[in-house]
């Protein structure tokens, strides 16, 4: 009776212990899970920050683009007003020698509230021609301006083509109203138109847009 006793005693410890250890086992692996799970978040989050480091990389790549987009437009236009003047108020006009080529250069002016124009191209023989840039004949419509194309100035009133060579040359007919040497002081640098003469000019510029 007292070895049964014994051997109940002992399945009774054996079975604490039992439970003793699997108690432990479902503790330590409720400890690890989450650990799993943080690592798991953590990557996740990595993945996160690295999508967002790329689209911003993208995003700064298209803002590069469109600045240049934008740098190109602005060169662009540059080059189409590059060939004209700050504009001089109630003052001589003076045109540095050294700017003239065969691209013709216009030199803006407003001279008592009315505005102005002058030109200055280089001609084939190498000679500097100036002349006001509207038309002897379509001045009045206001639109008897010269714009150039290729190596011709055209009248953007009547259409007439002209040569580099007739300006300050021809006169009479849709032609630039000429400023010959009389009505310039020319020397080694400069050309210079004086505003008493531009004065004079402001009658054929009254319509001008």
């Amino acid at each position: 009776m007292r070895n049964h006793n014994n051997n109940n005693a002992n399945i009774k410890k054996l079975l604490i212990i039992a439970i003793a250890a699997i108690a432990v086992l479902i503790v330590a692996f409720s400890i690890k899970v989450p650990e799993q799970s943080s690592n798991s978040n953590t990557e996740v989050r990595g993945n996160n920050v690295e999508s967002d480091i790329s689209a911003k990389a993208d995003n700064s790549n298209e803002t590069d683009s469109s600045i240049e987009a934008d740098n190109s437009v602005e060169t662009e236009n540059a080059n189409e007003t590059i060939n004209r003047a700050e504009t001089v108020k109630d003052s001589d006009i003076v045109i540095p020698i050294i700017d003239i080529t065969e691209t013709a250069r216009f030199y803006p002016a407003e001279i008592n509230g009315t505005e102005l124009e002058v030109l200055a191209v280089k001609a084939p023989d190498g000679s500097i021609r100036t002349a006001f840039n509207t038309c002897q004949v379509c001045y009045s419509s206001g639109r008897g301006y010269y714009i150039q194309e290729e190596d011709v100035l055209v009248c953007q009133n009547c259409g007439n083509r002209f040569a580099m060579d007739d300006v300050e040359v021809t006169r009479g007919g849709c032609n630039p109203v000429p400023i010959t040497e009389e009505y310039k002081t020319v020397d080694e640098e400069t050309i210079t138109v004086s505003k008493d003469y531009l004065a004079e000019a402001t009658t054929i510029f009254a319509n001008w847009k």
